[in-house]
């Protein structure tokens, strides 16, 4: 009960974040055409790289799922961490894409606009009715309603796989930003004293763009190991961040 408050705070806590993904998820086929369609017919292996990648490919930080479920931690993954990955991003692969996002958004700040939202309860919504189509096709047996049932069923796969791909196309993309392969990114400049947030609306903890290091497991998340890596993050050899400060 504790784990599921816990859970439920933290995506509140999402919605007050003040970055946005890079790039939205209606235009990460005309941003990346190429690795979306990758993504599109080789989804768990880009789920693998992607999750390598955020971790600044240093498998010694790797927990199962990021270290959003409870069996975060408790499947081996300090001794074949590897494996475990395999195994997740085959066997969870929702699972494993969902965890790699989240990770990215509590790393800078960033917020789901209402358009991915839509996006993404659409998927979810279209797989619930055709769960429900199916099994009232198995009770009533009635042949016209097992035929709807496997078309929806088809399309709720289709858009699942399509989300999908968008989703880490966008990852893909964030991180490209992140490692500076966009080249430097304009310093941000203060707003007008007119547009600066009042003083007694409550501000969010400081949490983004280069503000901290990245996934460094200094504050315990949902189901997450409190132990810090060694050494500093990024580690030696990335390039400065290209989110501003």
């Amino acid at each position: 009960m504790a784990a599921s408050q816990e859970s439920l705070e933290k995506m509140q806590l999402r919605q007050s974040y003040r970055n946005v993904w890079h790039t939205p998820l209606m235009n990460t086929i005309q941003a990346d055409f190429p690795y979306c369609c990758l993504s599109l017919w080789c989804g768990p292996c880009v789920s693998y790289m992607l999750r390598k990648r955020a971790l600044y490919n240093d498998m010694s930080r790797y927990v199962c799922c990021a270290g959003y479920l409870p069996c975060s931690g408790k499947c081996g993954e300090s001794r074949c961490p590897e494996f475990c990955l395999c195994t997740e991003v085959f066997l969870c692969f929702g699972n494993s894409v969902a965890s790699t996002r989240f990770l990215l958004q509590d790393e800078f700040n960033i917020q789901t606009t209402q358009c991915d939202n839509c996006i993404i309860g659409f998927m979810f919504c279209l797989q619930q009715l055709a769960c429900i189509f199916s099994i009232v096709a198995c009770i009533v047996g009635s042949e016209e309603l097992q035929e709807a049932s496997q078309i929806l069923n088809c399309l709720s796969d289709f858009v699942y796989w399509t989300v999908c791909a968008c989703m880490q196309t966008q990852h893909k993309i964030e991180m490209d930003k992140r490692d500076g392969k966009f080249g430097p990114q304009p310093v941000m400049a203060v707003p007008p004293v007119q547009q600066m947030s009042r003083l007694d609306q409550p501000v969010p903890p400081s949490v983004g763009y280069g503000s901290q290091p990245a996934y460094g497991y200094t504050q315990q998340s949902y189901g997450q190991p409190a132990y810090p890596p060694a050494g500093s993050y990024p580690p030696p050899g990335y390039p400065s961040s290209g989110y501003p400060k």
